[in-house]
């Protein structure tokens, strides 16, 4: 919940610049707070950025105060959509089954879900680090296309603590999650308290393809690091 419409303009200003000798290959999205999603889709129209928005509700309309639909995103070009947050998780009660309801609800809008996975710190110390993740995605991913997917394993005791997951047991974890795939060349990122000091490791690592990145986002310079990694 950062940035007004005027204030992802100026980030933009700052950040598209820094694009220039990103390698082709290289996808960059950004998701934001839906009141920004107009705003940014008509400003990135034409760039190699593309949206994404932050939660999506499982059905068509109806009386969801606070909720949105896929169409209402997709009239706004956006092509991305983030599902099962840790903070939706906490905070607002989502669940395994109405993170899969939402998954669902995206790919059938033409959208592509970020499905995030990830255990608490108790769980970690327990021992239970697969065996929650496990679980995550047998009840998210019911009737989901896996062609059509990014999961973001985040573990929920990194993000915004400073305590980043170590990048080779990030890519351990990783690797438990892809095995646990029906499509093993999903896409499938590392979130939490990644910045432009440790992105060059994590992203060194052969089973993480990407990032999922939080506060270090909101600064055009950090972001534009984080995205050109070496």
């Amino acid at each position: 919940m950062y940035k007004t419409q005027a204030e992802t303009l100026d980030f933009l200003r700052h950040f598209l610049g820094q694009l220039n000798d990103t390698p082709d290959g290289r996808e960059v999205v950004l998701c934001a707070p839906f009141t920004a999603l107009s705003a940014l889709s008509k400003s990135l129209h034409g760039t190699r950025v593309k949206v994404g928005a932050q939660n999506i509700h499982w059905e068509v309309e109806g009386a969801y105060t606070g909720e949105i639909s896929g169409d209402m995103l997709r009239e706004l070009g956006v092509r991305y959509v983030i599902v099962g947050h840790s903070e939706r998780r906490q905070y607002f009660g989502d669940t395994d089954e109405t993170v899969n309801l939402r998954l669902q609800r995206a790919q059938r809008c033409g959208l592509i879900p970020i499905l995030c996975v990830g255990e608490t710190k108790q769980q970690r110390s327990a021992g239970e680090t697969e065996s929650v993740i496990a679980t995550q995605i047998d009840k998210g991913l019911v009737d989901v296309d896996q062609g059509n997917l990014v999961i973001a394993y985040e573990p929920i005791w990194a993000i915004g603590t400073g305590d980043t997951c170590e990048a080779e047991e990030a890519n351990r974890v990783i690797g438990v999650i892809r095995k646990q795939l029906k499509n093993p060349e999903v896409t499938i990122q590392y979130g939490g308290s990644v910045k432009p000091g440790n992105v060059d490791e994590l992203m060194g690592q052969p089973e993480i393809d990407g990032a999922l990145v939080g506060g270090a986002s909101l600064e055009p310079d950090s972001f534009a690091r984080i995205v050109n990694f070496q």
